[in-house]
């Protein structure tokens, strides 16, 4: 199977599709966007104009991907949530300027969190339900809040580390707690 969009699902003919992925109900996908393979696209995602979404990631109802952003292989995106791409906004004018965004392979991001433009969440990172994520989430920081701190590490699975530990009392993966994950 190539791919599958639903009937009610708007894709521009100039965007790329991978193999594998599903595009559900009443999302919008806009020309250049490029979606990896065995994606899914869940119920009114929107994903603007020249947007890149890696391989394997997850998009939840009602997430809002705008131009400048990238999203690398493995990624979850929460119901609702947000990214920005302009650091001063304004309704009339020519002056719109697009920020880049980066999340790196496996973050997760929460339900109505908020991810202000041109900032990296690095891999495996996990940004919390509702956070405002305003700056740069280092390796598998777990952050959370308004504005998002970190608050402690997460595991390549998921699970929060315990303080000074690096090995996953889950799975017993050990993590880089590095610049580069």
């Amino acid at each position: 199977m190539p791919f599958y969009i639903h009937p009610t699902a708007e894709v521009s003919a100039e965007a790329f599709i991978g193999e594998g992925t599903k595009i559900w109900n009443h999302a919008q996908i806009r020309e250049k966007a490029h979606i990896g393979r065995d994606c899914v696209v869940s119920k009114n995602v929107y994903i603007d104009t020249g947007v890149i979404i890696g391989d394997r990631c997850k998009l939840q109802n009602n997430v809002n991907i705008y131009k400048g952003v990238t999203v690398e292989d493995d990624v979850f995106l929460g119901p609702a949530m947000t990214f920005t791409n302009d650091l001063y906004p304004r309704a009339p004018g020519e002056d719109w300027e697009v920020t880049a965004t980066l999340v790196r392979k496996g973050a997760s991001i929460g339900a109505n969190a908020t991810v202000v433009c041109g900032i990296t969440i690095n891999e495996y990172a996990m940004a919390g339900a509702g956070s405002v994520v305003t700056r740069d989430v280092p390796p598998h920081a777990l952050v959370a809040g308004n504005p998002a701190r970190i608050i402690g590490y997460v595991c390549r699975c998921g699970r929060r580390l315990k303080a000074g530990k690096n090995v996953c009392d889950r799975c017993g993966l050990q993590n880089s707690l590095t610049p580069n994950g």
